[in-house]
């Protein structure tokens, strides 16, 4: 069963940051960064509490081959995504989040 994903706006500018920068980095990079977060959000979709909890009730998934975790939470049967951070960034950036 796969469960409903939203995004807070946030998580929405963090993509955003994220796709364009790797495209000025070299073109089609931002195409290969969202497929994997394509298919990190599909594992998360399916498996919402088989991801360790780092602070309180957020869970993270580190996608592939990309520096980024996803971090969400899950209430009721809705997973939100609360932000797509690079990993060398604090973590309290996205403490005050929830």
């Amino acid at each position: 069963m796969s469960h409903q994903i939203s995004f807070i706006k946030q998580a929405l500018f963090d993509i955003e940051e994220a796709v364009l920068w790797y495209e000025e980095q070299r073109e089609g990079l931002s195409f290969d960064f969202e497929l994997c977060l394509d298919a990190g959000l599909a594992e998360i979709s399916r498996n919402p509490d088989s991801f360790q909890k780092k602070h309180k009730e957020i869970r993270i998934l580190f996608i592939s081959r990309f520096p980024y975790g996803i971090h969400y939470i899950v209430r009721n049967s809705e997973i939100i995504i609360i932000a797509v951070f690079h990993t060398s960034r604090s973590p309290k950036n996205w403490k005050n989040r929830i």
